[in-house]
């Protein structure tokens, strides 16, 4: 069994490989964005999750690897055109591509990176790969179904806390849980085995997600990589905002709803407003509490897995630093 750090170590030195032949293709200006966001500084979580699970079930990961890159150039697909939606001005600490190479490039970039990802999976040596199309193009779909629930979202006042969770499990969790499955039909696991390993990666990636909304408000900004607040400034219905717009009391939440509508507002006020309502509702306790019982629900379903619990050991470490992370 091969350790977290192991398994990251692989998929960034394959991620490199990969970025070094795209930077051999034509057209240059096409591919010159694609290799920043893949060469930016990060966890590698998703490809992770796809050579982790294979790995509890054969150690020959190798077979893993195309699925492994695949899930990582899709995942950094979607982030690069979150960013321009959510024109955002920093990824990882570093310029977003929109922000050094343009729009445009972003854009049509960022659609070769999706064709890009499908390329890898097809590479996968496995007589299941009908299976593996199948679930990567749901997932796809599925992350595109949530990227637009959340643009509905911020022009809503009414955004319940199940409608968000929704959104938060096809942006977020579909991805991670899609990963960890593709690991365990590559390496040839029973369909229980791989049911279990999906509900693991769902209700990890909505605790995951949760954090992320926290952190924005809460974390600090060297470690969390984004600029904080950006998810008020934006009018993100995260679940602090839904939250704070369903308990507050009339005055509040009017006032919450006029800083919302503001076109021309100072930033830091606005963050420093809509925290303030966040503290006195407690909220960061409520949301703590939520998150908290996602990852239990998710150390339920890895323990279902029929593997010996030792094989498991990377992944409870990975889930328990996940729920520590505070970056």
């Amino acid at each position: 069994m091969l350790t977290l750090s192991e398994i990251q170590q692989i998929i960034s030195s394959e991620v490199e490989k990969e970025s070094e032949k795209l930077a051999k293709t034509q057209p240059k200006n096409l591919y010159l964005p694609v290799i920043y966001i893949l060469r930016l500084k990060g966890k590698k979580l998703r490809p992770s999750l796809v050579l982790l699970s294979y790995n509890l079930f054969s150690e020959e990961i190798e077979k893993a690897i195309p699925a492994a890159l695949a899930v990582e150039v899709f995942h950094n697909f979607t982030l690069l055109h979150d960013d321009i939606m959510d024109k955002a001005e920093i990824r990882r600490n570093k310029a977003t591509v929109h922000e050094k190479f343009g729009e445009n490039s972003a854009i049509l970039s960022g659609d070769v990176m999706a064709f890009v990802s499908f390329r890898y999976l097809l590479k996968s040596t496995t007589v299941r790969i009908k299976e593996l199309l199948d679930l990567f193009s749901t997932t796809a779909i599925e992350v595109c179904e949530g990227q637009q629930f959340d643009m509905d979202f911020e022009t809503r006042f009414d955004v319940s806390e199940e409608e968000y969770l929704n959104m938060i499990r096809l942006k977020t969790a579909v991805l991670l849980a899609c990963s960890l499955k593709l690991g365990a039909i590559i390496a040839g696991a029973g369909n229980n085995n791989a049911n279990d390993l999906y509900k693991f990666g769902i209700n990890l990636g909505m605790a995951f997600q949760l954090q992320d909304d926290l952190l924005d408000t809460y974390g600090d900004e060297d470690k969390f990589g984004k600029k904080i607040g950006g998810d008020i400034v934006s009018n993100k219905k995260t679940f602090l905002l839904i939250k704070a717009l369903e308990l507050a009391d009339p005055d509040k939440r009017n006032k919450l709803q006029e800083w919302i509508k503001k076109a021309d507002f100072n930033p830091l006020e606005k963050i420093n407003f809509i925290k303030s309502v966040y503290n006195d509702l407690q909220l960061e306790g409520l949301i703590k509490r939520k998150i908290v019982a996602y990852y239990r629900k998710a150390e339920e379903s890895l323990n279902s897995v029929a593997v010996e619990k030792n094989r498991k050991k990377q992944l409870f470490h990975l889930m328990e630093t996940m729920i520590n992370r505070d970056y």
